[in-house]
């Protein structure tokens, strides 16, 4: 009888720290989820500063291209904290906001080494078939990361695609 009241305490006692570790973990996301979200904030008003500033000086479209970036980083910046409230209140991760942040970053790649492109003096050979390789293969990362979204929206992930932290 003994034995068993030993068991029931050790189960008790991991059921309990348990709980404590999942709470831990929760923190852990909710801190980094506002991190996320403070940093986006603060990004998104030094672009705007930056832009407001540097515009006369270096020119409408260079500034202009400076900020898209900028913006664009803010948005992932979001789309991450946004995943991260999602999982705060489900405990389930879902695969179509990584792929959503993918798609922002290559088009940021994109629009980055276009802007970098337009302002070379000069360009060679080899300097233009890098860019255009960097370009495509972005273009390409872009369309197969748009037709998993396609396919998640379609076809929605079964109980088990999703990865349940509950059950983990």
């Amino acid at each position: 009888m003994a034995s068993s009241e030993a068991a029931t305490h050790r189960s008790e006692m991991m059921k309990r720290w348990c709980r404590y570790m999942e709470w831990i973990d929760s923190l852990g996301y909710a801190t980094a989820g506002l991190s996320l979200l403070i940093l986006g904030m603060l990004i998104f008003s030094h672009a705007w500063y930056t832009f407001a500033t540097k515009a006369a000086h270096i020119g409408l479209l260079p500034a202009g291209l400076k900020l898209l970036n900028d913006l664009l980083l803010v948005i992932i910046l979001l789309e991450l904290f946004r995943t991260v409230v999602r999982f705060l209140q489900t405990e389930v991760l879902t695969l179509e906001p990584y792929l959503a942040v993918g798609i922002i970053a290559c088009t940021r790649r994109v629009l980055t080494a276009s802007a970098e492109l337009s302002h070379l003096p000069s360009m060679t050979d080899t300097q233009f078939y890098q860019y255009l390789m960097d370009v495509g293969l972005n273009v390409t990362v872009i369309m197969v990361l748009t037709i998993g979204v396609f396919m998640i929206r379609k076809h929605p992930p079964e109980k088990a695609a999703t990865i349940d932290t509950a059950t983990s």
